[in-house]
């Protein structure tokens, strides 16, 4: 593709190349998408629908400049040239829940050309809980369950779930101010955790949520009865008290919450394995360095392996971005 074009590209131009093209080849939808880590996810996903007749090229929205990001992928002249033949592929961030209450939700959800996570971003899905052991395995290549992530996450959802609720309330009504997202990732951190004792980090998560809870219902006198409907309908829409941790910033999820555990976890494993390495040499110090080294040449770093993490098609709300997929081709037809 010549540069000059790129700046003026659309899904016309790329539905017109495509009937040059032999009928025996495949017809080619671009996928424009936010970064570099967003290349592989959105690979992963839409190489399930790829079949004799469809394929998909997944890309960064500019070959001529650096510019990337949600807005670099959503507005502007691309914004407006998507269709059947070129795609928008997003982190929903809370322009989901927010459901159409600010202009980048509507501009979300109204396109039916914008594929979107639900979940707050790829990260998000990473994240997923019953994936996280699978995770420690590719980092370490121990196989031991020392950790119960999936409790974990769930115990933390429901602690940060009513505080989640309030800013989305907030939210919607553009009073972004009164609750910035990154208070609300301030009061939901996680730190120092003892993996073997992790209770007692949630219990500091919770003294945080409960104080801001406490100022949020003292302050903010208007909410009072409206926060039970917005409950149902985030219900309806996938947020539970259970997995509320999948809505919540993604980044945040990952480094805040997630590695508190993970790298502890991670770490815990290695010695484990170097332990049994040691034992097994029987004295052989030849024998143990280089078994060592063998092991210590097949470890990756756990967030390395996050970010490679494809451990999440189970997830419920990966069957509604699946849907969502499905959706779009059969409009395209």
């Amino acid at each position: 593709m010549s540069r000059h074009l790129l700046n003026n590209i659309s899904s016309a131009y790329i539905e017109a190349a495509n009937r040059l093209r032999p009928k025996t080849k495949k017809r080619k939808i671009v996928a424009y998408v936010e970064s570099y880590d967003d290349i592989f996810f959105w690979r992963n996903v839409l190489s399930e629908f790829e079949d004799e007749n469809t394929s998909f090229e997944v890309m960064l929205p500019s070959r001529t400049n650096l510019n990337r990001g949600k807005k670099t992928a959503l507005m502007n002249k691309l914004g407006e040239s998507l269709g059947g033949y070129m795609i928008a592929c997003v982190d929903a961030d809370l322009d989901y829940l927010l459901q159409g209450h600010t202009p980048s939700s509507q501009r979300m959800l109204e396109n039916p050309y914008v594929l979107h996570t639900f979940v707050y971003s790829i990260e998000s899905f990473q994240c997923y809980a019953p994936s996280l052991h699978n995770v420690c395995v590719m980092a370490t290549l121990n196989d031991r369950d020392i950790f119960n992530f999936e409790e974990y996450l769930r115990q933390y959802s429901e602690i940060i779930y009513e505080l989640f609720v309030w800013m989305i309330w907030l939210h919607r009504r553009g009073r972004f101010n009164d609750f910035p997202l990154n208070n609300f990732n301030n009061i939901t951190a996680v730190d120092q955790l003892n993996v073997f004792k992790p209770i007692e980090a949630l219990e500091i998560v919770r003294r945080h949520v409960n104080r801001k809870l406490a100022w949020l219902q003292q302050h903010v006198k208007d909410a009072k009865g409206k926060l039970t409907p917005l409950k149902q309908e985030l219900a309806d829409l996938g947020v539970r008290k259970d997995n509320a941790y999948l809505f919540i910033q993604g980044h945040h999820l990952m480094e805040n919450v997630v590695d508190a555990a993970l790298t502890p976890v991670c770490t815990i494993l290695r010695r484990e394995r170097e332990k049994d390495i040691k034992m097994l040499a029987r004295g052989n110090n030849q024998q143990m360095n280089n078994e060592l080294a063998c092991y210590s040449h097949s470890q990756f770093q756990p967030e390395q392996m996050l970010r490679r993490n494809t451990q999440y098609k189970d997830c419920d709300i990966y069957k509604m971005l699946r849907n969502q997929v499905a959706e779009f081709l059969k409009l395209r037809g």
